[in-house]
């Protein structure tokens, strides 16, 4: 189906009583280059507001990111805005439930790997893009450029919020500012049981910073 063809399909649902009251829909996933998602989002004629964060790390305080997102959101009109995210539920993930009850149409932008390792989508995503990528997103090591999964994120997007993060969000906040993208930050920290068991899991001390690496890098 064509992007036209989806929105449309996206516009008419969007007619129906109800439907900010739930994340009933069906999520539309595909594969898609840079240049496909460009035209995707060229399209739809809205604002792209972008969410960084922590993912599957979490939150220590899960309500700070929810607040935080629906003082943003109140800036910005549902019928010109996109809420753009990672696709997966966890940590950041759960303001794509927010963003639904206000009436945002709501994407997101995942490297394969996801699809890889069959990592769950949210269920209150409208449509995700699986890019190729041999990473989950960040600068590449050997060229120092974007990965592929984060030059879409930031290449699409108007508005990129972080809150919290580690070094993919504090990757794709940082090329957005020369890019002249309005770039705010917030910071939180990450859920210091998961921080914990990760770090044992590899045979590391166990963290005394929960802030990440996003934090580190904006100095908050």
């Amino acid at each position: 189906m064509s992007s036209r063809k989806l929105w449309l399909c996206l516009c008419l649902s969007l007619c129906l009583p109800g439907v900010t009251a739930a994340c009933d829909s069906q999520t539309d996933a595909r594969n898609a280059d840079g240049e496909a998602i460009v035209n995707f989002f060229q399209q739809s004629g809205k604002r792209v507001l972008t969410f960084v964060g922590f993912s599957g790390a979490g939150y220590e305080d899960e309500s700070r990111p929810l607040a935080i997102a629906l003082d943003i959101l109140g800036g910005f009109d549902p019928s010109m805005t996109i809420v753009n995210i990672g696709a997966t539920p966890e940590g950041i993930g759960a303001l794509y439930e927010l963003a639904k009850r206000r009436g945002f149409v709501t994407t997101g932008i995942v490297s394969s790997q996801a699809k890889r390792y069959q990592v769950a989508l949210s269920e209150c995503v409208d449509f995700v893009f699986y890019v190729e990528d041999d990473s989950w997103g960040g600068l590449q090591k050997d060229s120092g450029e974007l990965s592929p999964t984060s030059a879409a994120m930031v290449g699409i997007s108007d508005s990129m919020i972080g809150i919290g993060g580690g070094e993919i969000a504090r990757d794709e906040l940082r090329a957005a500012l020369p890019r002249g993208k309005d770039v705010r930050f917030f910071s939180a920290e990450m859920n210091h049981r998961k921080a914990r068991e990760k770090a044992r899991a590899k045979g590391l001390p166990a963290p005394m910073n929960f802030q990440g690496a996003a934090a580190e890098a904006f100095g908050k």
